[in-house]
Parts: C-alpha cells; sequence; structure tokens
C-alpha cells in the first residue's frame, strides 16, 4: 500500500512539474501570448508608419506639387521673387530680450 500511495506522490509531482515549469507549461503560454501581443502592436506600429511611406512616395511621383511643397516645410525654400519671413514665438522672444539686460 505505502508503494500505491508512493507512485501516487511521484506521478503527482510529476505532473505539476509539468503544468507549470516545463515546456509547454502555463507560464510559457502566458509569456508567449504576451510576446505574441507585442508582436502585433509593433506590427500595427510599422503599418502605419509604412501607410504613411506610401502616401508621401504617391505624392511625390505625381508631380512638382508634392516636390515643392516638402523643399519649403524642410528646407525652407522659396521661389524666386518671394520673401521668406521668419517669425519666433512671443516667450522666446521676450527669453532673449531677459538674458541681453
Amino acid at each position: 500500500m505505502r508503494w500505491l500511495l508512493g507512485i501516487l506522490l511521484f506521478l503527482l509531482v510529476v505532473l505539476q512539474y509539468r503544468l507549470w515549469i516545463a515546456e509547454g507549461s502555463i507560464a510559457e503560454q502566458h509569456r508567449l501570448r504576451q510576446q505574441l501581443d507585442d508582436f502585433n502592436r509593433i506590427n500595427e506600429q510599422l503599418r502605419a508608419r509604412n501607410a504613411v511611406l506610401e502616401r508621401e512616395v504617391l505624392e511625390l511621383q505625381s508631380g512638382k506639387a508634392g516636390i515643392e511643397q516638402r523643399a519649403r516645410e524642410q528646407l525652407n525654400l522659396v521661389r524666386e521673387g518671394e520673401t521668406f519671413y521668419q517669425v519666433e514665438p512671443a516667450e522666446s522672444a521676450a527669453e532673449k530680450q531677459g538674458a541681453q539686460q
């Protein structure tokens, strides 16, 4: 009778080990689900970024308007005969005056 109790206790320990620690355990499944959620979130961010880049490429391929807009915004370029005015925010101007005094 003792040997039967010993065998049952051993089987209980082995099954608990497989359930909580071994490969395919509950902890591993939780870790893999978390990893899958992280990958899905990263993929969504990359899809959104790719969509923005694709729109920009299509705009640049469609004509000069997209190229001109990019040149004006990113490189601060102006057309011939235009005057460029740079306006500083009020707080920056006030800080500069305070630093000069």
